[in-house]
C-alpha cells in the first residue's frame, strides 16, 4: 500500500466552483512521466470534460482508499461534487489527473487557503488507484501541485491526513521537504514550504534515475518479447528480426504476431498481441508505418511495457513522416509503454541469463563489458560489424533510430547502475535534452568512462530537424569536457578508445615508455604520444633480431619501473621467424599488471587470438592485450585515456556563491522593468544597477548630453576621463573611432564631446573614470534553446572575434569549470604573462565569473549578457561596459519536476 489520500480532508466539495471553460492553463502543464516501474503515464490538469472518467475512477476505489482520502464512507459522488471537482481555475484552485489510456488512474489537487494567513498556503492532498498504488505516483503529483502552486505565487502546502495512513505520511516525509507536524483527534497536519530545495531536487533526481533506469531494464531485460509482423518472407524485416531473436538463443518465450499464418519458423503464430495467452514484456513492431496504430490499442490491453520500433517511413520521410512519428510517441506514453524507434536497428543483451538479439544484425559482437548507444539505424549494421571485427565485447547495445522517444540519457541512466557495463560508447546525432545529459553524464563518469562521437558537429540535417537543435561544436566540447565524457571525431578512434578502456586499467600518470623491435614505428610511437601530451622517454629499441625472451624482459621491466605508468610495444614480426612465442612472452610478462599496456602486433586492429586472455566461455576478456595499426592510433587512445584519469582522480567540484550577491533586490528590479514591457535591452545604467546586486562594478560613468554637462562628468568621477559614443555600433569597435582615451583636462573633455557627438549623430555620450589598464576580455551570458543559459569567456578583439575563439560552460557553474572557462580560450596565455608580461590576477576573472553564473542562473529573464570589455591587470579585473537583455523566463530545461523529453 502507497499514497492513498487526495486533497483538503473533503471541505471542498462545500465550495462553489470557480469555471474554465477555456482550459486556460501552461502548456508545461501537459506532460509524460514515468512511474517507478518505469512505465510511461499521462499528466495534465482536469478539466470539465473528466466528469465520467472521475466517476469510473472514484467508483473502482476500494472502501479502504475512500475512507483514507474522505475520513469517512464515500461510496458514490454527487453530481455537485463531480461539478466541483472537475471545474477548478488553475489558480487558486488546481487539479491534475494521470492517465493510463483513456482511463484516470490517479488525481492530486490544492486548494488556496484564502482565509488564512497572507494567502499563500494551500491544502494539498491525492489519491491513487489501487492497482496503480505503488508506483511512486503520488510523489509525481506532489512535485507538480508544488510548481503549480509557486508559479501561482504559494509558499506553503499544508495536509490533513489521517494517523493510520502511514504510507501518505512517507510520501511527504520522503519528499526532501522540512515538514512540521501537529495532531489532533486523529488527524496529523503536515505543513511544509514548497521552496525547491537541495535536498529536494536530490530526491527528485535519484527517483528520476531508478524510473529511467527500470524502463530501459524493461527493454533490455525482457521475460517475453512478441514480434508484430513476424514473417517468413526473408524480404521483410519482420522475418529478419524473428530469425535472430530465435538464433539468438533468447531465453524467454518468443510470440510472432501474423494474423495470416498459425505459425513462423516452426513457432505458434497469434493474429494479435491480445491472443497471446501470457504476458509480454517487449513488443517489436515490424508492420508498415500507416498500420502501427492499430496495435497500440492491442499492446495496452495486454500490458506491453514497450515497443522497438523497426519501422520506417516517419520523421526521416519527411513532415508527414514527423506529424505521424510525434502521434505515435504521444500515443505510446499514453498507454503507458516507452519507445525505441522508430526506424530503429533494435536493441540486444549479451548477458547470458537474457541472450537477447531484437535486432536486424544477424550476428552480434561477442559478450563483454562495453554498453553501446546509438542513435543511427542505418549505420547500426556497419558499427556492429566493425566492433565484431574489432572484438569490442558488448554488453548491451540499442540503436534508437529517429529517437523520438528513448534517448541516451536513458541508456546514461541504466547502464550507471548495470555491473554488466563498464565503459559506455554513444553515437549521437542530434541532442535531445543536452542540460540533462549533462547532469547525467557527470554522474556516471565518475564510474565508467563516456566516450562519444557527434555526427554532424557544424549543423543538424534537415531529417533531424524533428528530434534536435543546431548546435555549434564549440558548445558540444564545452558540455563534454564539463561532464568528463572523452570526444572522439570517428567511429574507428571510438572503438580504439573502446579497447584500452573495456581490456586494460586506467593510467595512474602520463609517463610512457615504448619498447619494441622497430626504430621508425618507435619514433611515431614517443612523437605521436608527446603530441598528445604524454611524457616519453628515448624509445626502447630491442633490435629486428631480438628475442621473445629479452621482449618480454624488456617490457616487464618497463610495468615494473616507478617512472613507468604505460606501455606501448611495437612489434614487427622477425622475417621467417614464428610469432607465436612473442606473442605469448608478451601477454605473461604483462600478466597481472596494474599498469595499461597497448601494442601495434602485427599491425592487427582489435584484440588477436594470441593475445586475448578468455572467460570461461572463451571470450576475450580483462588482461587482453589490444592491438591498433599503427602507434599514431594507440598514442591518441592512451593520451585520452590518461585525460580522463586525470579527471577522474579530482574531487567533484562545486558551485561557490560568492559573498555580497543581493539576489532579492535584483529580481525585484527585473520583475519591475518587465511590468512595463515583455522585453528589451536595459539602459547602461540599468545594467549596472543589476550587476551592483551581484557585487559586480562597472567602473563609474556619466550619461551626459552636452559638453558642459561633459565637463561636469569628468569633474565628478575624476582625471583621466574617457569620453564613449553609446550608439550600437559604436560599442567594441575601435576601429571606429568612437572613444577617446586619457582625456585630463575640461579642454580636451570638450573637444573628445564636439568631435563624437557629431561623428556618431547622437548628443548621448558617456563620460567614464579611465580604469586601470589591462588586456581586454569579454564576459557573456546567452541563452540557449537546448542548454540553457551559457556562460562564455574570451579575449576581446577583432582577432578573437575572427577566429570564434570563445569558451563556454554549462550553469550552474563549479568552481573547477569557472578556472577551466579562464583557461580555456586559445589565447588565454596572453593571461599568464606571455613574453615576460606581468600576469593578471586570474582569481579576480574566476570571482567574477561566478558572480555572473550566479545572477543568470537566478534570474533566469536575463536573456542575454554582455561585459565587454573586462580590463584584467594584476590589481583586478575592471568593467569598462555592459548590455543586458531582459525577457520572460525561458522553458525550464531539466529544471523543476521530472517528465519526459
Amino acid at each position: 500500500m502507497t499514497e492513498q489520500s487526495d486533497t483538503d480532508a473533503g471541505g471542498a466539495s462545500d465550495q462553489a466552483p470557480k469555471t474554465d471553460p477555456a482550459h486556460t492553463y501552461p502548456h508545461s502543464w501537459v506532460v509524460d512521466v514515468l512511474a517507478s516501474d518505469g512505465g510511461a503515464v499521462a499528466l495534465r490538469p482536469i478539466v470539465p470534460e473528466d466528469a465520467d472518467k472521475l466517476v469510473e475512477f472514484h467508483g473502482k476505489l476500494s472502501e479502504r482508499t475512500r475512507y483514507l482520502r474522505y475520513f469517512g464512507p464515500y461510496p458514490t459522488m454527487s453530481a455537485r461534487d463531480v461539478k466541483n471537482f472537475t471545474t477548478v481555475d488553475h489558480h487558486n484552485r488546481v487539479a491534475f489527473v494521470m492517465m493510463l489510456g483513456d482511463e484516470i488512474i490517479a488525481v492530486g489537487r490544492y486548494e488556496r487557503l484564502l482565509d488564512v494567513g497572507d494567502g499563500k498556503s494551500a491544502e494539498v492532498a491525492f489519491v491513487v488507484a489501487d492497482a496503480h498504488q505503488g508506483r511512486g505516483l503520488g510523489p509525481i503529483l506532489l512535485e507538480y501541485l508544488a510548481a503549480a502552486a509557486a508559479e501561482n505565487g504559494l509558499t506553503m502546502f499544508v495536509a490533513e491526513v489521517l494517523s493510520e495512513n502511514r504510507n501518505m505520511v512517507t510520501v511527504f516525509r520522503e519528499a526532501g521537504y522540512q515538514v512540521s507536524r501537529s495532531f489532533d483527534g486523529g488527524v496529523l497536519r503536515l505543513e511544509f514550504a514548497i521552496d525547491p530545495t537541495e535536498a529536494l531536487v536530490s530526491v527528485r533526481n535519484s527517483r528520476e534515475r531508478a524510473a529511467e533506469a527500470r524502463s530501459m531494464g524493461n527493454v533490455l531485460s525482457p521475460r517475453s518479447v512478441a514480434v508484430i509482423g513476424a514473417s517468413a518472407d526473408p524480404a521483410k524485416v519482420g522475418n529478419a528480426v524473428l530469425t535472430n531473436l530465435l538464433r539468438g538463443g533468447f531465453t524467454g518465450p518468443v510470440y510472432p504476431v501474423n494474423a495470416e499464418h498459425r505459425s513462423v519458423h516452426g513457432v505458434r503464430a497469434y493474429p494479435t498481441v491480445r491472443d497471446i495467452p501470457d504476458d509480454v514484456d517487449l513488443a517489436v513492431v515490424a508492420v508498415p508505418a500507416e498500420s502501427i496504430n492499430s496495435v497500440l490499442d492491442d499492446c495496452l490491453d495486454k500490458g506491453v511495457k514497450a515497443l522497438v520500433v523497426v519501422s520506417s517511413g516517419f520523421s526521416e520521410s519527411g513532415p508527414d513522416g514527423r506529424s505521424s512519428e510525434r502521434k505515435l510517441v504521444h500515443a505510446a506514453r499514453a498507454h503507458g509503454m516507452r519507445l525505441i524507434g522508430p526506424n530503429a536497428l533494435g536493441v540486444a543483451n549479451n548477458d547470458p541469463a537474457i541472450s537477447l538479439n531484437a535486432t536486424l544484425a544477424p550476428v552480434l559482437p561477442v559478450a563483454g563489458n562495453v554498453g553501446f548507444f546509438c542513435q543511427s539505424g542505418a549505420l547500426g549494421i556497419a558499427i556492429l560489424d566493425e566492433a565484431a571485427r574489432s572484438r569490442i565485447g558488448l554488453s548491451a547495445f540499442v540503436s534508437a533510430g529517429n529517437r523520438a522517444d528513448v534517448s541516451g540519457n536513458d541508456l546514461l541512466q541504466y547502464w550507471d547502475s548495470d555491473q554488466s557495463t563498464e565503459v559506455v560508447l554513444l553515437y549521437l546525432e542530434s541532442f535531445g535534452n543536452p542540460r540533462k545529459f549533462s547532469r547525467i553524464a557527470r554522474r556516471v563518469a565518475r564510474k565508467k568512462p563516456i566516450v562519444a562521437v557527434k555526427s554532424g558537429r557544424h549543423a543538424v540535417p534537415p531529417v533531424l530537424a524533428a528530434t534536435g537543435v543546431e548546435i555549434d561544436d564549440s558548445i558540444v566540447r564545452a558540455l563534454f569536457e564539463q561532464a568528463g565524457v572523452i570526444q572522439v571525431g570517428s567511429i574507428s578512434q571510438l572503438f580504439d578508445c573502446a579497447l584500452l578502456f573495456g581490456y586494460q586499467p586506467l593510467p595512474a600518470g602520463p609517463r610512457l615508455a615504448v619498447i619494441g623491435n622497430s626504430t621508425a614505428l618507435g619514433v611515431l610511437a614517443a612523437d605521436a604520444a608527446r603530441s598528445e601530451g604524454l611524457q616519453v622517454s628515448d624509445p626502447v629499441d630491442l633490435g629486428a633480431q631480438a628475442s621473445p625472451e629479452l621482449f618480454a624482459a624488456a617490457v616487464r621491466d618497463a610495468l615494473a619501473s616507478f617512472d613507468v605508468d604505460a606501455v606501448i610495444a611495437v612489434f614487427v614480426p622477425p622475417v621467417a621467424i614464428p610469432v607465436e612465442p612473442f606473442a605469448k612472452a608478451l601477454k605473461d610478462a604483462v600478466a597481472g599488471s596494474d599498469k595499461p599496456i597497448l601494442t601495434t602486433f602485427l599491425a592487427a586492429e582489435g584484440v588477436p587470438d594470441v593475445l586475448a586472455v578468455r572467460d570461461e566461455v572463451g571470450n576475450p576478456t580483462r588482461g587482453s592485450v589490444p592491438s591498433y595499426p599503427g602507434p599514431e592510433r594507440a598514442a591518441l587512445a592512451l593520451a585520452r585515456a590518461w585525460r580522463y584519469a586525470e579527471w577522474r582522480s579530482k574531487p567533484a567540484s562545486k558551485v561557490v556563491r560568492p559573498a555580497g550577491i543581493d539576489s532579492e533586490r535584483a529580481q525585484k528590479m527585473v520583475a519591475a522593468w518587465l511590468e512595463n514591457s515583455p522585453g528589451r535591452w536595459l539602459s547602461d545604467v540599468e545594467a549596472a544597477a543589476l550587476l551592483e546586486c551581484y557585487g559586480v562594478a562597472v567602473v563609474e560613468f556619466r550619461s551626459v548630453l552636452s559638453e558642459d554637462e561633459a565637463v561636469e562628468a569628468a569633474d565628478a568621477v575624476g582625471y583621466p576621463v574617457a569620453v564613449k559614443a553609446t550608439g550600437e555600433m559604436w560599442r567594441h569597435r575601435p576601429d571606429l573611432g568612437g572613444v577617446r582615451l586619457d582625456l585630463s583636462g575640461p579642454e580636451s573633455v570638450r573637444l573628445a564631446y564636439r568631435d563624437l557627438a557629431a561623428a556618431s549623430g547622437e548628443p548621448l555620450l558617456h563620460v567614464q573614470k579611465m580604469a586601470t589598464k589591462g588586456i581586454g576580455c569579454v564576459v557573456g551570458v546567452q541563452d540557449d534553446p537546448s542548454f540553457g543559459s551559457l556562460i562564455s569567456f574570451g579575449l576581446a578583439g577583432v582577432i578573437s572575434d575572427l577566429l570564434g575563439d570563445r569558451a563556454y560552460r554549462v550553469l550552474p557553474l563549479t568552481e573547477d569549470a569557472a578556472t577551466e572557462l579562464i583557461d580555456a580560450p586559445k589565447a588565454a596565455p596572453l593571461l599568464s604573462g606571455y613574453r615576460n608580461a606581468v600576469p593578471v590576477n586570474k582569481g579576480a576573472l574566476v570571482d567574477l565569473v561566478q558572480r555572473i553564473s550566479a545572477l543568470a542562473d537566478d534570474i533566469p529573464e536575463v536573456r542575454e549578457l554582455a561585459c565587454e570589455p573586462v580590463l584584467a591587470s594584476a590589481t583586478g579585473a575592471e568593467i569598462t561596459d555592459s548590455r543586458v537583455r531582459i525577457g520572460p523566463e525561458p522553458s525550464a530545461i531539466d529544471l523543476g519536476p521530472r517528465r519526459l523529453r
